[in-house]
C-alpha cells in the first residue's frame, strides 16, 4: 500500500458512539464546533488520520447521525471508499441506521465493516441479538457479509481487532486515480487570520500542486493553489483520496459554497439538467409525481430541481430502476457516473439514489424512443459514449469529449486510438475529432448538392464555395464542412477552381434544351468577327429566357470562349485570335492607331476597344501615343 490514501466514513445512529470511536481509534476529537461540545452531537463531518503500519494514509470522516443533519452526512461520505457502520449494542438498528444504510448503498460505498459499540453495557445474550439483527437487516444488500468487530471505545476492547480489519478490508479497496483531471468537491469553507479562504474536501482525482492555477466550478472563478494541508500540516501536494485543506489566494470566503468544485483543467461540464439511473427506495414513501419539486444530492452540492420521468406519470417504491431526467434550479459539476441521493423536499425523506448517466442532458419527448436512447446510453461502452458524443456534436476538441463522455482522458485517448486505427474515428485536426461515417454523410451532402447546382447552373463553372459552406452550416459545424472539402479535393472528388467548387467530373456545357440556339448565337458572334452588334441584339428574335442571357455570358467569359469589348459587346475568341496575328504581323515592336488602324482595316469604334483589352491582357503596354508588345506576348498567354 506504499503511497495509497483512503478515506473511511464513521455512519450510524445519533449517540451510537461514532465520535468516541474515532478518538479511540486516531486520538483526536472530531467534534470541534462548540454547539458540538454543548450539544453532544456532531453538526459537520469531522476528519482525524488514522496512523498505518503498512503504508497507507488514512482519513477517518466522522459524519452526523442526527436525522436534521443528514445533509451534513451525505456531504460527508460524498468520496468515501469504506465505511465502519457503527450500531450500539444496546438499541441496535435504529432508524438512522436504516437512512445511512440506504445513502451509503446509493452512493456506491462498497466496502463495510460493522462496528457493534458499547458492549460493555449488555451481555452475551444481547450482544448476539444485536449482532443477528444487523445480519438480517444487511441481507440481500451490497453489504451482506460485511465484517463485524464488537468494540468498547472507552475500556479499548476490540480495537486492535478493529484496526486489523480495518488495514484487512482496505487492501480490497480499489484506490482513486491520482493520474486523472484534479477534482475537489468542497464541503468546508472558511477563514484563517492572515492567511484567507481555506476550502476543505476529499480529492475525487487527481493531483493538485501547491502553487497550481485552478478554478472554482460553477462560478468559473480563478484561484491560486497557495498552501496544501492533509491533517493539519502542509504538504507540496495532495492526491486523489486524501482529505485535503487548500489556501486559495484570489478569492473571498463569500465567493465559495459548499458544492462548489475545484477543478485543473477543461474536462469538467457545468451543467442543470442531468439524466439518471434512478433506484426508488423500497420502504414506503407518498409516490411522487411527474415534475414534482426534489432535491439532489450529489457530491457535496445540495440543489433543488424537478424530476421529469419519460415512461411514467409517478415515481413508486420499487425494486425496479428508472431512467428518467433532473432539471436543476442551479448549475452543478458532475461526470458520468457520479452517485447521487434524491430525497423529496417536504415533508423531508429519502426516495431513492442512483448514478449520472449523461451530464449534459437536453429536452426530450415522453415515450419509447427516449427509454431506449436513455437505456442505450446507460449502458454504453467508452466507445459507445465517444461515438453518441461525436454523433450529436459532429466535430469535438479533445478536452470537450472527456466533458461530454465523463470518460478519464487515459481512457478516452486510448478509445479514440484504436478507434482511429479501425476506420471509425478521424481526428480532423490536432485532437479535434469526428466520426468516418458522418464524413461520409457530409460527402454524400455535398455531392449530392453540387449535382444539383450543375443541374440548375450547367454553365457555370461551380457554386461558390461560401454559397456551398452556407447551405451545409445548418447541418454542420464550419471546421468540419472545411475538412471535409479539403479531403473530398485531396481525394479527387472535386476540384476548386478559384472561389469555385465543382465536382471532379464537372466541365461547364451548354444545356441540352437550348444548346442549338445558343451555338447558333456564338456562331454568329464568330462570324461578325471584330465588327460585332451588342450582345443583346443576338439574342433579338429567339424564344431563349432572360435568364440564360447573363447565365451564357458568363460562360463564354469563364471558359475564355469570348471576351469583353465593352460592356455591352462581346468578341469571340476565334476572331480575336486572328485580330491578334494580324496585327502582330502587321506592326513592329511598337505601334501607334494609325498602324494598327492599316493593319486591321476597322474603325475606331471596334479599334479603340480591342487595342485596350490587349493593354488589359497584358499583350501590349501603352506608352503615351504609342503601344508596345511585351516581351512575352505570344499565343499561349491568351489561350486556355
Amino acid at each position: 500500500m506504499d503511497e495509497t490514501y483512503f478515506t473511511i466514513g464513521m455512519a450510524g445512529h445519533i449517540d451510537h458512539g461514532k465520535t468516541t470511536l474515532t478518538k479511540a481509534l486516531t486520538n483526536v476529537d472530531t467534534d470541534r464546533l462548540k454547539e458540538e461540545k454543548e450539544r453532544g452531537i456532531s453538526i459537520e463531518p469531522g476528519y482525524a488520520p488514522l496512523q498505518t503500519e503498512d503504508g497507507a494514509h488514512v482519513s477517518i470522516v466522522d459524519v452526523p447521525g442526527h436525522e436534521r443533519f443528514i445533509r451534513q452526512m451525505i456531504a460527508g461520505v460524498a468520496g468515501i471508499d469504506l465505511v465502519i457502520l457503527v450500531v450500539a449494542a444496546d438499541e441496535g438498528v435504529m432508524p438512522q441506521t436504516e437512512e445511512h444504510l440506504e445513502i451509503l448503498q446509493f452512493l456506491g460505498v462498497e466496502h463495510c465493516i460493522v462496528a457493534i459499540s458499547k458492549i460493555d453495557r449488555v451481555d452475551e445474550d444481547m450482544l448476539e441479538l444485536v449482532t443477528e439483527d444487523i445480519q438480517d437487516r444487511l441481507a440481500g444488500t451490497i453489504f451482506d457479509g460485511a465484517p463485524y468487530v464488537a468494540v468498547d471505545s472507552l475500556s479499548g476492547k476490540g480495537l486492535d481487532e478493529l484496526k486489523e480489519t480495518i488495514f484487512r478490508e482496505l487492501k480490497r479497496v480499489k484506490f482513486r486515480d491520482a493520474y486523472g483531471s484534479f477534482r475537489l468537491p468542497i464541503d468546508q469553507v472558511f477563514t484563517v487570520q492572515g492567511q484567507g479562504t481555506v476550502v476543505r474536501g476529499t480529492i475525487y482525482e487527481g493531483v493538485v500542486q501547491q502553487g497550481s492555477q485552478l478554478t472554482l466550478l460553477p462560478k468559473g472563478l480563478k484561484v491560486k493553489a497557495r498552501q496544501i494541508q492533509v491533517h493539519h500540516e502542509e504538504q507540496p501536494q495532495a492526491r486523489a483520496g486524501q482529505r485535503t485543506a487548500i489556501n486559495l489566494g484570489g478569492i473571498d470566503k463569500a465567493e465559495v459554497t459548499r458544492g462548489d468544485v475545484l477543478v485543473a483543467s477543461d474536462h469538467f461540464v457545468v451543467t442543470d439538467t442531468i439524466d439518471v439511473a434512478l433506484q426508488p427506495i423500497e420502504a414506503d414513501f407518498t409516490p411522487l409525481k411527474q415534475r414534482s419539486p426534489v432535491k439532489v444530492h450529489v457530491g457535496t452540492s445540495e440543489v433543488v430541481g424537478t424530476i421529469v420521468f419519460f415512461d411514467r406519470n409517478e415515481l413508486a417504491p420499487a425494486q425496479e430502476e428508472v431512467l428518467c431526467q433532473i432539471r436543476l434550479d442551479e448549475e452543478i459539476v458532475v461526470r458520468r457516473g457520479d452517485r447521487f441521493i434524491l430525497r423529496r423536499p417536504t415533508p423531508v425523506e429519502t426516495l431513492g439514489g442512483g448514478w449520472v448517466i449523461q451530464p449534459k442532458g437536453a429536452k426530450y419527448r415522453f415515450g419509447n424512443e427516449t427509454m431506449e436512447m436513455l437505456q442505450s446510453r446507460k449502458e454504453g461502452t467508452p466507445r459507445d459514449l465517444v461515438e453518441d458524443a461525436l454523433d450529436k456534436h459532429i466535430i469535438l476538441e479533445l478536452q470537450q469529449l472527456i466533458q461530454h463522455t465523463s470518460l478519464d482522458e487515459h481512457v478516452l485517448l486510448d478509445t479514440l486510438a484504436s478507434g482511429i486505427e479501425e476506420g471509425r474515428f478521424l481526428e480532423v485536426a490536432p485532437k479535434r475529432y469526428s466520426l468516418t461515417k458522418t464524413l461520409a454523410k457530409i460527402t454524400d451532402d455535398i455531392t449530392s448538392r453540387l449535382a444539383d447546382y450543375h443541374e440548375e447552373f450547367p454553365m457555370r463553372a461551380g457554386i461558390g464555395k461560401a454559397e456551398l459552406v452556407q447551405s451545409l452550416s445548418a447541418a454542420y459545424p464550419k471546421p468540419f464542412i472545411e475538412y471535409s472539402l479539403t479531403a473530398l479535393s485531396g481525394g479527387g472528388g472535386i476540384k476548386k477552381t478559384g472561389q469555385f467548387v465543382a465536382l471532379a467530373s464537372f466541365e461547364p456545357h451548354l444545356p441540352k434544351k437550348w444548346k442549338t440556339r445558343m451555338e447558333n448565337i456564338i456562331a454568329a458572334l464568330e462570324t461578325d468577327g471584330l465588327k460585332v452588334k451588342k450582345w443583346d441584339e443576338y439574342f433579338e428574335g429567339t424564344p431563349l429566357p432572360k435568364n440564360d442571357i447573363p447565365e451564357l455570358t458568363l460562360y463564354l467569359l469563364n471558359t475564355r470562349q469570348a471576351y469583353r469589348l465593352l460592356d455591352d459587346t462581346l468578341i469571340h475568341r476565334t476572331a480575336f485570335e486572328e485580330a491578334v496575328e494580324k496585327l502582330r504581323n502587321g506592326t513592329e515592336v511598337a505601334f501607334g492607331l494609325k498602324e494598327a488602324k492599316d493593319a486591321l482595316d476597322v474603325s475606331r469604334k471596334y479599334l479603340i476597344p480591342f487595342l485596350e483589352l490587349l493593354d488589359g491582357l497584358n499583350l501590349t503596354e501603352r506608352r503615351e501615343e504609342q503601344r508596345h508588345w511585351t516581351a512575352g506576348a505570344n499565343k499561349e498567354q491568351y489561350l486556355l
